[in-house]
């Protein structure tokens, strides 16, 4: 899940030791798979090797939609975004926007006239169905590029633009 939610994200061997709480070999040798499939391309940078999705490998979208499908990202958009009003972009931030699991998805809305009592209803029914927790803030479109510039490039993921 690492790469492929979100294709700004790379790390390194170790890194992805700390972060999983696996042995380096482990990590090794499932990144080394990856590499040879072409899913992953790396890159080295002092004495670390960097790697990051390929997200010219024909099998990258489809990676990407599972798990977008397997977090419940595709229904928040399908039940929530497109009810709401006039929602420009909706981003992922959090631990999914860096590629880690977690219980709850962390989403920014942006737009004019979003009803925001009517959010809180229908992010109370998709939690219900995804089984985790949605956390959101709503920006219109003038502030939120004042807000996203404090975030690097793989910490946040454009699910929607419109």
């Amino acid at each position: 899940m690492k790469f492929f939610l979100n294709d700004n994200s790379s790390s390194y061997l170790r890194n992805l030791e700390n972060e999983f709480g696996e042995s380096s070999n482990a990590i090794r040798m499932e990144l080394n798979r990856f590499e040879q499939a072409n899913l992953l391309t790396s890159t080295t940078k002092g004495n670390r090797k960097y790697f990051r999705a390929n997200k010219d490998h024909p099998l990258f979208k489809d990676i990407h939609n599972l798990l977008l499908k397997h977090i419940g990202i595709d229904l928040v958009i399908e039940k929530v975004v497109n009810k709401l009003g006039d929602v420009k972009a909706v981003y992922l931030v959090g631990e999914f926007a860096k590629g880690c699991d977690s219980k709850i998805i962390d989403l920014i809305f942006a737009g004019k006239a979003i009803d925001k009592e009517y959010l809180v209803r229908l992010v109370e029914k998709c939690e219900k169905l995804i089984k985790r927790k949605i956390r959101y803030l709503v920006f219109d479109n003038k502030n939120i590029k004042d807000f996203l510039k404090d975030y690097q490039p793989e910490e946040i993921l454009l699910l929607l633009k419109q």
